[in-house]
C-alpha cells in the first residue's frame, strides 16, 4: 500500500476523491506530508456519515479548511442537506466560513476566513 493510499484512509476519503487529481507527477514525488510540519492544513473529508460533521468541527476547530465530498450520502438528499445546513450553523457560530464548489462538494474555513462567493463584475 503506497503513502497517498494509507494517507487516503487515514483521512477519510473515499474512491469518489482521489488526491492525485490535484496533484501532478512533480508534485507528487516532492510531497511528504506524514513528516513535513505546517501550522494548519486543507484537508479532504469524505461525510459518510452525520458522525464525520464532528470530524468535520474538530479539524475547523484546529484551524485546517476543510474540502468535503458529500458524495458518499448524495443518494440521500435529506441527511445530506441538514448534514450541510448543521456545518453551516456551525461554522457561522466559529465565524468561519462555507461555500459549495460543485454538486456535492464544499469548502469549509475556520474562523478569521472567509471565502467571496461572488465576483466582483
Amino acid at each position: 500500500m503506497g503513502v497517498l493510499q494509507k494517507l487516503s484512509g487515514l483521512l477519510g476519503l473515499g474512491k469518489e476523491m482521489n488526491i492525485e487529481e490535484y496533484m501532478d507527477a512533480d508534485e507528487l514525488e516532492n510531497v511528504d506530508v506524514l513528516h513535513e510540519a505546517a501550522d494548519r492544513y486543507v484537508k479532504p473529508i469524505a461525510l459518510n456519515s452525520e458522525s464525520d460533521l464532528s470530524v468535520v468541527e474538530n479539524e475547523l476547530t484546529r484551524g485546517n479548511i476543510i474540502l468535503l465530498d458529500g458524495t458518499p450520502i448524495a443518494k440521500q438528499q435529506t441527511k445530506l442537506r441538514n448534514s450541510i445546513n448543521e456545518l453551516k450553523d456551525w461554522t457561522h457560530k466559529a465565524n468561519g466560513d462555507i461555500a459549495r464548489i460543485g454538486e456535492t462538494r464544499f469548502l469549509l474555513t475556520p474562523a478569521g476566513i472567509k471565502i467571496i462567493k461572488k465576483r466582483k463584475k
